[in-house]
């Protein structure tokens, strides 16, 4: 592919719930554009952007994909991203690196819940974005209704400018209130016969075109001057208005298409070169200490890293933006979040699984390069003595975790690696090795997501895995006081060992007064690593015990509090008093003191009534309004506190707390309860008592599990 200027260069991700058929539209696009000789199928497998084995095996769009294209002397870079929230780090992984986005909308299903998940990113990113009105060769397309919905959804800057005049199986019209002009496409799709608007059509024409000409005059104060001078904006002025009030994020036009058919594709992409922004004339990137970086191809070199990815016979792929300058193969470029330095062997324009090796790439352009040593997503690179870091994407916080194990021994380090890699090429999987629960976790973002990893692990990395429901992290306390005289004693050939403590063990909590009674000659308080407090007393008088062996005795208590009397959860929040005990000249030992000290504070904690806590998660879901009734049902079957209800944007979020033990299967009833029409949010709120029958039976389940082994 030729050179192309920064001025040439357009960045598009396109956008929508699943089913609105963006890889299909990327397929007539590049028909269209000639870079493909026949347009592939979702169901045929054949599609330039869906190339990978699951995506075929799924029949849907899981990652997102770079594919380049060339469009009456500009280059366009395409972006193609899934439509499952579940993979929101590769919607806004893409999005944090295009100029423009292409949000389509099914004319058979109006704006739907992914839609306006997607939207909340936009708004975040303040990204230019164009409106597309997918399927309308459908019999159940509707138009106007989604148009309303648009409107209704993301504000009255939802503007049209197509619409079409027999949407429904005989498809085939449509009407550009912009140029004022009407496309009649061939039945095979493709290129349309420009006609004149029918004399049937003339006057919703002229409304909308109106309707057009005062949303872009409203948007500028130079064109709105004109416009009252004049009454009318002609084409170029209203061109012009459109291209600034995108930049802005201010105006959100609506075009008609037929990706299956092929129909209003070529129009959009005319309007992209044409219209939409380039990365120069975009608000300029900034770094993590708020500095500019001008994207120019004058500027000093660097890119930013939004993507990596390993691919078989080929290796580690990282995708990047060029932020200013010109990346050259050859070039030796610093990484600001590493300090390694990086050689540029080989550089790419990427449309699909296809890679096109190239000299250089210029600012604002996007391309991939091989095998950096050192490099992840969200580093920025640039020329040796130009230190610059570029706020990095956030990314959004897992919602669900399973456990992981391999069923074959001896693959453990392979199962490592190859978690490490999924991390690597997806930062929203989160990867931990909890030595509480002697388990590995993995956090991610839902039930789809989690069998794209499991079907990875199996099928890219050749490993036999079994998810498990993950182990609860609860915790033990006590509710009372209680006391014990614990006497180790050991004689079995040689040195014996003997120990003897008196201890009491009292619940501890913030402002509690220092205990009364006894003589405190030292005082230890730590705070647990795991939570809550340890508060150790010693009330030795006249050498009873040695001070010595203090020590010992609080690495006993230690050692049980991190695997509980009750079901060997951490332990928390109890203040331990040694007042007296024995010991010999001979066979006292740190030993036995330890062991003594454990098994003394083991007796008094069954003593002291004891508690088990479980987590509470802070839950936030957000869900149509008609769904709010039956998912505070469903909340109350998983013992959820339902703490209020509050409208945010066009959803309604209902927030509470819910027990972590109880998120898992909330999960999968709500995506089974709103047919995914519904998401949350969680995070780590506080404990709270285990109901007595659930406390019994989890104490029993420990105990019978103890016995086994």
């Amino acid at each position: 592919m030729a050179n192309f200027d920064i001025q040439h260069i357009k960045n598009v991700v396109l956008v929508g719930h699943t089913g609105s058929g963006k890889t299909t539209l990327i397929e007539s696009m590049l028909f269209d554009a000639g870079s493909i000789t026949r347009r592939g199928s979702i169901i045929d497998k054949n599609t330039v952007g869906d190339y990978t084995e699951i995506e075929h095996e799924k029949q849907k769009t899981l990652f997102s994909k770079l594919i380049n294209t060339k469009w009456k002397d500009y280059k366009i870079n395409l972006l193609d991203t899934p439509g499952f929230d579940d993979f929101a780090g590769e919607i806004i992984g893409a999005m944090r690196v295009a100029d423009c986005g292409l949000m389509l909308l099914n004319a058979t299903m109006g704006v739907e819940v992914g839609t306006d998940i997607i939207w909340e990113y936009t708004d975040q990113y303040k990204l230019p974005m164009l409106l597309a009105v997918n399927h309308l060769d459908n019999e159940k397309a509707d138009f106007d209704k989604t148009v309303r919905q648009a409107k209704a959804h993301f504000g009255n800057n939802v503007v049209v400018v197509q619409y079409p005049v027999n949407q429904g199986e005989k498809f085939d019209t449509i009407i550009d209130v912009l140029n004022m002009v009407c496309y009649k496409y061939p039945a095979e799709g493709g290129k349309p016969e420009k006609i004149a608007i029918p004399d049937s059509e003339r006057e919703r024409a002229n409304t909308l075109h109106q309707e057009l000409i005062e949303t872009i005059a409203g948007n500028d104060e130079t064109l709105m001057e004109r416009f009252f001078e004049k009454g009318e904006l002609n084409e170029d002025e209203m061109k012009l208005g459109l291209h600034h009030s995108l930049i802005k994020h201010e105006i959100f036009p609506i075009f008609c298409v037929s990706a299956k058919s092929n129909m209003g594709c070529g129009r959009i992409m005319s309007f992209i070169d044409n219209v939409c922004p380039s990365a120069y004339e975009m608000p300029k990137q900034k770094t993590i200490d708020d500095k500019e970086i001008q994207c120019s191809e004058k500027e000093r070199t660097s890119i930013f890293i939004y993507k990596t990815l390993s691919e078989p016979h080929v290796g580690d792929l990282s995708f990047f933006k060029v932020l200013s300058g010109k990346i050259k193969v050859g070039d030796e470029l610093t990484n600001e979040n590493t300090g390694q330095v990086e050689r540029i062997n080989q550089l790419f324009e990427v449309e699909g699984n296809k890679k096109t090796s190239v000299n250089e790439l210029v600012a604002g352009d996007i391309g991939a390069t091989l095998k950096l040593k050192d490099t992840h997503i969200n580093n920025t690179l640039h020329e040796k003595g130009f230190p610059i870091e570029i706020i990095p994407i956030d990314f959004p916080h897992p919602n669900l975790t399973i456990a992981v194990e391999g069923t074959k021994k001896g693959e453990e380090e392979k199962l490592s690696m190859a978690l490490h890699q999924l991390v690597e090429e997806d930062p929203t999987i989160k990867v931990e090795v909890s030595p509480e629960l002697k388990q590995t976790l993995i956090h991610c973002h839902g039930e789809l997501h989690l069998s794209v990893i499991k079907w990875k692990l199996e099928n890219a990395f050749k490993l036999s895995v079994e998810f498990k429901t993950p182990r609860i992290p609860y915790r033990e306390t006590i509710r009372k006081s209680a006391e014990t005289i614990y006497r180790h004693k050991k004689q079995s050939g040689g040195a014996g060992q003997f120990a003897e403590v008196s201890m009491k063990i009292e619940p501890w909590y913030e402002g509690i007064e220092e205990p009364t009674g006894y003589s405190i000659r030292g005082k230890e308080e730590i705070d647990l690593p795991w939570g809550g407090k340890l508060v150790y007393y010693n009330c030795i008088v006249g050498g009873a015990i040695d001070a010595r062996f203090h020590p010992s005795i609080l690495k006993g208590i230690m050692d049980k509090m991190q695997q509980g009397p009750l079901t060997g959860s951490y332990v928390r929040d109890v203040r331990v008093i040694v007042f007296d005990g024995k010991m010999h000249s001979v066979d006292s030992n740190d030993m036995a003191f330890k062991t003594a000290g454990m098994m003394a504070f083991k007796e008094n904690f069954h003593n002291a009534d004891p508690l088990l806590l479980e987590p509470f998660h802070h839950l936030k879901v957000h869900a149509p309004e008609e769904l709010t009734g039956s998912i505070m049902s469903n909340m109350q079957t998983h013992r959820a506190v339902v703490e209020g209800m509050d409208s945010e944007g066009h959803f309604t979020v209902i927030t509470g707390h819910i027990p972590y033990a109880e998120s898992h299967k909330f999960s999968s009833d709500l995506r089974s309860l709103t047919q995914g029409r519904a998401r949350f949010e969680m995070e780590f709120s506080h404990y709270e008592p285990v109901p007595f029958e659930m406390q019994k039976n989890l104490v029993e389940h420990f105990k019978d599990e103890d016995e086994v082994e």
